[in-house]
């Protein structure tokens, strides 16, 4: 299976970074295809609602920035992961800006998708879970799984392993 994650962390060594690390770790021992795009560190613009993607611009954003390099990734994924940590009740605002984005194509075309998200508080979930379920809904995504860690959790040995066994057991 081709999965894209996309990392809505900026910190390469942060608690999100390690959770994508383990999870392709797991995931190419099965044999699947994995590639990560981190969206914390790329240059993309939130939808601009111009519907130049649906008027004249058959499908295609009328903005030229590293959300190219997504579009160009999603047409041969099966699997979608969303790995985010959590800042102020949301995921990072630069994945708010690569979701947003999926307006371009009308829709999300994966057939899969999971969420792991990070926090140093457990009670921060809430609304970036129902974004999550909102887009699976609309979409017609099966949800594989929700991971939410904060805390101690983040980086822990038994937090790590859980996520590159579900890699792994796809």
């Amino acid at each position: 299976m081709n999965i894209l994650i996309l990392n809505g962390s900026p910190r390469p060594d942060g608690n999100t970074s390690a959770f994508v690390e383990a999870f392709t770790e797991g995931a190419e021992s099965a044999g699947h295809k994995v590639k990560t795009v981190p969206v914390g560190n790329k240059r993309i613009n939130g939808c601009l609602a111009c519907e130049y993607c649906h008027t004249k611009g058959d499908g295609q954003c009328v903005q030229k920035d590293d959300m190219a390099e997504i579009y160009e990734a999603m047409k041969d994924t099966e699997m979608l992961l969303l790995a985010s940590p959590v800042y102020y009740w949301s995921w990072s605002g630069q994945l708010q800006s690569a979701v947003s984005r999926f307006y371009t194509t009308g829709t999300i075309n994966v057939k899969k998708s999971a969420l792991i998200l990070s926090s140093e508080s457990p009670d921060v979930y809430d609304a970036p879970i129902s974004q999550y379920h909102s887009i699976l809904e609309y979409s017609g995504t099966q949800d594989m799984g929700v991971f939410t860690f904060h805390g101690e959790e983040n980086k822990s040995k038994d937090a790590l392993e859980k996520i590159r066994e579900f890699g792994a057991g796809l």
